[in-house]
């Protein structure tokens, strides 16, 4: 077993219109998969700036940041993706978001490694695509206000 890497802090992004979530499109070997918009919080920075700086990074767009809807616990030995992730351990910050004025989604400055592009999901249908973390799929649509309770814990 590898050794754990330290924890790390992420900040992310659930961004809805129209009955649509804003999610970053992924390929692997066995087709397409979906994130939010977001990720590893910098030293001296806020978690605000971060969730900020990521959207502009892999979807090029402002946003507004809202309340903090989630707060998940990724420990990767206990995932579907354990081969590869045995050694995370990630805690995400998850904030409701909205685009700024203007904003118009495309492939930001900085995608990452895997990412192919962003698609919006509609809210409705969640459960056929690959979005991650999965309990998304059936805690969004069921909301249009922030979900409760906040902590997740170490969940897929």
């Amino acid at each position: 077993m590898r050794p754990m890497r330290p924890i790390r802090n992420s900040a992310k992004a659930i961004i809805i219109e129209q009955g649509k979530l804003l999610a970053i499109q992924n390929r692997d070997a066995a087709g397409d998969w979906y994130i939010l918009p977001g990720g590893g919080q910098h030293p001296g920075e806020t978690l605000v700036e971060a969730v900020k700086r990521e959207c502009l990074e892999e979807v090029n767009v402002a946003v507004v940041v809202g309340d903090l809807c989630l707060a998940r616990e990724c420990i990767g030995s206990h995932h579907e993706f354990a081969e590869h992730d045995a050694a995370v351990h990630e805690i995400e910050f998850i904030f409701k978001c909205t685009l700024a004025p203007g904003a118009v989604p495309g492939i930001g400055t900085e995608p990452d490694s895997a990412q192919t592009g962003f698609a919006w999901l509609d809210l409705a249908h969640l459960e056929r695509w690959r979005l991650y973390p999965a309990i998304l799929r059936t805690l969004l649509p069921q909301r249009a206000n922030p979900p409760h309770p906040v902590y997740l814990g170490d969940v897929n």
